[in-house]
């Protein structure tokens, strides 16, 4: 491939500087434009056109935010990176590569190749070396430079993202290795990937000594498992209350301390596919987050076949702090497996994930950021709250609020303050950038990925805390997007189960028996108990109706009974109390009406886990993709709420209709017996017509 130069008359101007979308200095304010105060970063751009009190402006920002000055620069669309690249390749007397080129692929290491920003080139004359500079490589490249012509001859310049597309093209077999295998090369036991059977000889005698019983002694053997049951069941419902129980603690206080200077370099990962409906929402929801701009790395990853939604980010003209990953085609087609391809590209010292239609509180990074510094190395995770953003669409979204607030409002903070390990949520999760990698990132073939992670953290020793602060979610409003979403989530729970009983005692070694003991009644509250508790409710009302109330005859009978009573009543009182207990710290409690209606969405959660245990022998990897953009409601569109207000769903009394009204509509507002056009969700300007998106695909 011959090398594109920079232009075809060394002496034509440089083009591409855009008018910046705001103002690098206070209007009014004297800047002293000599280029000998700008840095060697700046000072060569004053003779391609750029104005030096933009540059001087510039500087003195990157000063004030201890961020390298040509970061300023391209962070804040003041330059285009192709122009700031090509100005500096002419400065140096190199040679400009614009476009592809072939690398010594046997000499590309990757992904160490793209954070130092050099890679040797397969050609047998001209330049021997692409760089595309950075920080500290950038100046010291600037101060030093090419120190002969011939130095000058064996360098060539290209801007880090056309950079990053060559070097990942070169590599990529071991990037789709790594994205898909990496954890189950490292620990087969860690990863729900498929695998050769090995039962174990204590699981074979466990199997036979059962099948023994029950042949010898079937009522007893029945009486048995019906009280092993109960107690597995009561002590879900116990811990769960001890959870609710911790949440009541006094919580500190959301602070942000951290000055811009002392912020570390935070990215962001998001995970798209088919959401060219949402992408306006979602830039303009990044775009609000409250960080340097020069400080942040935010990763889009698409799938190779997701035309719609890359052709969606290129119509918004992104700037630099963006890139495009398109993933290579692989197996399996999931979300973990694209946040693995982006996670060996992360700059940040720390790292989140949020969903395509999410939208993140402003200061979340910061706090996290505070939070992580101010933390022990051990806290390796923080998990945000989500809430629902659409609730007042269906019946549905309005459960799924409850459901969400009792999650992220009681039970997360209490089993963190407990010191329990916690499945975590799909999305704004933060980590330690370094700790993540350390761990494998994430189980390609687990389906509900968070919740494995959140479980591995604690097996290598790491705890994971919440953070006080919250990301709005829209929630689906229709009972067959629901099932779909959930039947994912149950698969994936029983494939976390799976994974982790196929060396209990290694298990129980790792988080120790308390710990162990929890994460075995969480798995049984997420994966045993949604199927079986209606067939044993069903039981129950059945034999209540044919023999009466149940009169024991012996002691094993009578505990039983006790113990299936106990259950029942505790668990009703569970659901309902850390329910009202979320709704009044999200001051929901103008849905205390849809309350009785919980006890039938646990019902329909229990065909969504039938269907789950069908997926999981026939498809168990197939990925139920949800739908977004089709909320026809917001929290946000309701004028004079304060941003305290905005935090959850709702203040009482937000609601138009009264709670009754409400009730009363559930059924169509919930079932498709009419075609609705989804509403916006309010207007969301594009980007200025200069910027230009960095798209890597391979």
């Amino acid at each position: 491939m011959p090398f594109q130069k920079s232009s075809p008359d060394a002496n034509a101007p440089v083009f591409g500087v855009p008018r910046p979308a705001q103002p690098l200095a206070p209007a009014g304010q004297s800047v002293d434009c000599r280029p000998t105060q700008l840095p060697p970063e700046l000072s060569f751009l004053s003779a391609h056109g750029v104005a030096p009190a933009l540059l001087l402006a510039a500087a003195r920002k990157a000063r004030a935010q201890n961020v390298p000055p040509e970061a300023v620069l391209l962070a804040e669309g003041t330059v285009e990176e192709t122009f700031y690249y090509r100005a500096l390749a002419r400065h140096l007397g190199v040679l400009f590569i614009e476009g592809p080129v072939a690398l010594a692929r046997d000499r590309v290491a990757y992904p160490q190749a793209i954070h130092a920003g050099l890679a040797p080139l397969e050609s047998a004359s001209g330049p021997v070396l692409l760089s595309a500079p950075r920080g500290a490589a950038l100046a010291e490249l600037l101060q030093r430079g090419p120190r002969s012509e011939r130095g000058r001859s064996k360098l060539a310049i290209t801007t880090p993202s056309n950079f990053s597309n060559l070097v990942r093209a070169a590599s990529r077999t071991s990037i789709l290795q790594w994205a898909s295998f990496g954890l189950s090369d490292f620990d087969p036991d860690l990863s729900a990937q498929p695998r050769p059977a090995k039962a174990s000889r204590g699981l074979a005698l466990t199997v036979v000594a059962l099948g023994l019983i029950c042949c010898a002694t079937p009522d007893f053997a029945m009486a048995l498992g019906s009280a092993f049951l109960s107690v597995l069941f009561l002590a879900t419902v116990v811990l769960r209350l001890l959870a609710s129980a911790a949440s009541m603690g006094q919580r500190q206080p959301r602070r942000a301390v951290l000055s811009d200077p002392q912020l570390p370099a935070y990215s962001i990962v998001v995970a798209l596919h088919r959401e060219a409906r949402v992408v306006p929402q979602l830039v303009a929801a990044l775009d609000r987050i409250d960080y340097p701009r020069a400080k942040l790395d935010i990763k889009l990853v698409l799938e190779t076949d997701d035309h719609e939604t890359l052709a969606a980010l290129e119509a918004l003209r992104l700037p630099p702090v963006y890139e495009i990953i398109v993933a290579p085609a692989g197996w399996p087609r999931t979300k973990p497996r694209a946040l693995n391809i982006a996670l060996p590209l992360l700059r940040g010292e720390f790292m989140t994930i949020f969903d395509a239609e999410d939208e993140p509180d402003p200061q979340q990074l910061r706090l996290a950021a505070e939070r992580f510094r101010s933390a022990p190395r051990k806290l390796a995770c923080l998990q945000a709250g989500l809430v629902i953003d659409n609730m007042e669409d269906s019946w549905l979204t309005r459960l799924f609020a409850i459901e969400y607030a009792a999650l992220f409002d009681v039970l997360i903070p209490g089993l963190a303050d407990l010191g329990l390990p916690l499945p975590l949520g799909g999305t704004s999760n933060h980590f330690r950038t370094k700790i993540l990698r350390e761990v494998y990132g994430w189980d390609a073939w687990n389906v509900t990925e968070d919740a494995d992670l959140g479980i591995r953290l604690a097996r290598f020793g790491y705890q994971v805390g919440y953070l006080a602060s919250h990301t709005n979610e829209e929630a689906p409003a229709r009972l067959s997007a629901w099932l779909a979403q959930r039947r994912r989530w149950f698969k994936g729970w029983m494939q976390t189960a799976l994974t982790l009983s196929r060396n209990p005692r290694r298990l129980a070694a790792e988080l120790g028996l308390v710990r162990a003991g929890a994460l075995v009644l969480m798995l049984t509250g997420l994966v045993l108990a949604p199927p079986l508790w209606p067939l044993c409710a069903g039981m129950m009302v059945y034999d209540m109706a044919t023999a009466g109330l149940p009169d024991p005859s012996s002691l094993l009978a009578r505990m039983d009974a006790a113990l299936w009573v106990a259950v029942a009543l505790f668990g009703v009182a569970s659901i309902f109390w850390c329910a009202l207990l979320a709704m009044r710290r999200r001051r929901l409690l103008n849905l205390c009406l849809w309350l009785p209606l919980l006890l039938p969405y646990q019902l329909i959660m229990s065909g969504a886990a039938l269907a789950a245990l069908y997926d999981l022998i026939l498809r168990p990897f197939y990925w139920h993709k949800t739908t977004h953009g089709l909320a026809r409601t917001s929290m946000r569109r309701f004028p004079g709420r304060s941003e305290a207000e905005s935090r959850g769903p709702g203040a009482e009394g937000r609601l138009k209709n009264s709670a009754l009204r409400n009730i009363l509509r559930w059924i169509p507002d919930s079932l498709p017996l009419r075609s609705r056009a989804p509403g916006k969700r309010g207007h969301f300007p594009g980007r200025s017509e200069g910027e230009a998106p960095t798209i890597i695909s391979l």
